[in-house]
């Protein structure tokens, strides 16, 4: 009885494991997904950060498919990869990371919620012993006495992490709000700003503008998530001396946007102090950006 009691639960274990790898493994490959699309989509043009996603999305499936083969020490590195990758997501909301800075997107959402589950899965995998291990002396049965408080940390990290989580991005949905109201304010005189060299249109706080391909001396194109990262400028004139045409258009909740030379104007949540232009040049939410150049028209 006892024999055949211990082979059932020896059974129920291995679909256990089976479960958690095939899980972890399955997450990795989700989140490494979702990396490549942003990837391929725009975040390649952004310095150091498309390198580092590049990065992730190889890491992510190489990680997965050595967890698929079995290996728990791939499995635990698999572990604290994803616990890092949304460490650095949460950086990127907070405080910015090399000039970028993240705004709350359903993509980041659901790559931290991944990230979380799959460290879950992936610690467990990789702390549970193999059934045939149970049996196994002393040591082994150290590992088991021990268990349990290993899980239980790994569940309360875990916890940790989703709400860290849920703070990084509501407080991502505010300040992206509050970006949101400060580049649109209204009666801004807009001044020039000589930067690496090419003398640059700036709002009254001497942040640089940009303008995006996308869009029409009529129109814009940014709105939702896009106009997050960029905030579009409300109504405005030109300061003395600064050439070219200003004009505005309607967006479609009912602003104001100021329009240079047929270009609506935006700022750049990722610049942070005059003289900076870490927009230039990005190919992101649809389109690519450019900095502003002063000009007659």
């Amino acid at each position: 009885m006892n024999t055949l009691m211990e082979r059932s639960h020896r059974r129920q274990r291995s679909w256990r494991l089976l479960l958690l790898r095939l899980a972890g493994a399955g997450l990795l490959f989700a989140t490494g997904a979702i990396h490549l699309d942003l990837y391929l989509t725009g975040y390649r043009t952004i310095p150091t950060i498309g390198w580092l996603f590049l990065l992730q999305v190889i890491s992510a499936f190489a990680l997965g498919l050595v967890v698929l083969l079995g290996s728990r020490l791939a499995a635990a590195a698999g572990a604290l990869f994803l616990l890092s990758t949304l460490g650095g997501y949460l950086l990127t909301i907070w405080i910015g990371l090399f000039g970028f800075q993240e705004v709350r997107t359903t993509a980041g959402i659901v790559a931290g919620v991944i990230e979380v589950v799959g460290f879950a899965a992936l610690a467990a995998f990789a702390l549970i012993p193999l059934p045939q291990q149970f049996l196994r002396g002393p040591r082994m049965a150290r590992v088991r006495d021990g268990l349990p408080a290993a899980l239980a940390a790994v569940g309360a990290l875990s916890v940790v992490a989703f709400v860290l989580l849920g703070v990084a991005v509501a407080g991502a949905n505010s300040s992206s709000g509050s970006s949101g109201s400060s580049g649109s304010a209204s009666g801004q005189t807009l001044k020039t700003m000589s930067i690496h060299g090419v003398t640059v249109l700036t709002n009254s706080k001497g942040l640089t503008l940009y303008s995006f391909a996308p869009d029409t001396p009529t129109k814009s194109a940014c709105y939702g998530s896009c106009a997050s990262y960029w905030p579009p400028v409300g109504s405005a004139k030109l300061a003395s001396g600064v050439p070219g045409t200003l004009t505005t258009i309607k967006r479609t909740d009912g602003t104001t946007q100021a329009v240079y030379n047929g270009h609506p104007l935006y700022t750049y949540i990722a610049d942070s102090a005059p003289g900076q232009a870490n927009g230039n040049n990005i190919n992101l939410n649809g389109g690519l950006w450019r900095e502003i150049v002063a000009t007659s028209g």
